[in-house]
């Protein structure tokens, strides 16, 4: 009993300790190392000096509310977790290094600081602008998935009509873009009022397809007869599906063209040596005649 009471007391004087002085519990290290790991990467002297310049940046930069928010939501929707203010000053970082390195190459070859600084420029705003095309691609790839989204709630109406458990069985098996989509409107739903939900939704991604999804949504939630609505939106997104679907067949590298080519060509060379053969034989049968 002594040494229970001794062992208990002993654990009870270490977990204080522990907790005054803010030792980590084993589990919590063990998954700090981990995480440690698989986001550690060699960082350059280089992008550690643009990093402190565009912090320095950022600090000095001002926004007009509207473009802050405008900007903010951007960069929410493309999933880039930096401020207005930092994104601005990441793209200011980078088109400066190249403008800097325009200073001595005005001395020497002045042709070649022009270029710097029409690089430079370009690198500004197509960094900048990069957001609006993580956006578009984002949406692209939404898009692409929503026929099989939409099928999805077509077949589970008819036997079960809970918007937020249609949500939750299709995430599972839904893209990275999509899911995560789903993911922030469950929470949301589960949080909230579900049409709110379902219109932020519609709202942060900004597509036409989606709209009508959501707009169908919202009608089974209110208890709507949407049964001719499912259906002839499932067929409207399998027609569009299969024109994206027709058109990626469309683009052939050009590569694979020229391949091709030079199979075709390897063909026609083929029988070009069996005619000439052949005839070779047939003239050489005639002069032995």
């Amino acid at each position: 009993m002594e040494y229970l009471i001794a062992l208990v007391f002993g654990a009870g004087i270490f977990l204080i300790l522990c907790d005054r002085y803010r030792v980590p519990f084993f589990a919590a290290s063990t998954a700090y190392d981990h995480l440690a790991q698989r986001q550690r990467q060699k960082t350059s002297r280089l992008d550690i000096w643009l990093k402190g310049l565009a912090v320095w940046l950022s600090k000095r930069i001002r926004l007009s509310e509207y473009r802050k928010n405008q900007l903010q939501a951007d960069l929410t929707a493309a999933g880039i977790r930096l401020s207005p203010e930092a994104h601005i000053a990441n793209a200011l970082a980078q088109s400066l290094l190249i403008g800097a390195a325009a200073i001595p190459a005005f001395l020497f070859f002045p042709w070649i600081g022009v270029l710097l600084i029409a690089a430079a420029a370009y690198l500004y705003f197509r960094t900048s602008r990069g957001v609006a095309e993580k956006i578009k691609e984002k949406r692209r790839r939404i898009e692409y998935e929503l026929p099989r989204f939409v099928s999805h709630i077509d077949k589970t109406l008819k036997h079960n009509r809970d918007v937020l458990n249609i949500i939750d069985t299709y995430k599972e098996n839904a893209g990275p873009e999509l899911a995560q989509e789903l993911e922030i409107t469950a929470a949301d739903m589960r949080s909230g009022n579900y049409e709110a939900a379902l219109t932020r939704l519609e709202s942060r991604v900004g597509s036409s397809m989606l709209s009508d999804t959501t707009r169908g949504l919202i009608g089974v939630l209110r208890g709507d007869e949407t049964d001719a609505y499912w259906a002839n939106l499932a067929l409207k997104f399998a027609d569009y599906q299969r024109q994206l679907l027709k058109a990626e067949a469309q683009k052939v590298p050009r590569k694979v063209k020229r391949l091709s080519l030079c199979l075709l060509g390897c063909f026609l060379m083929m029988y070009l040596v069996v005619i000439v053969l052949q005839i070779v034989e047939s003239l050489g049968g005639l002069l032995g005649v």
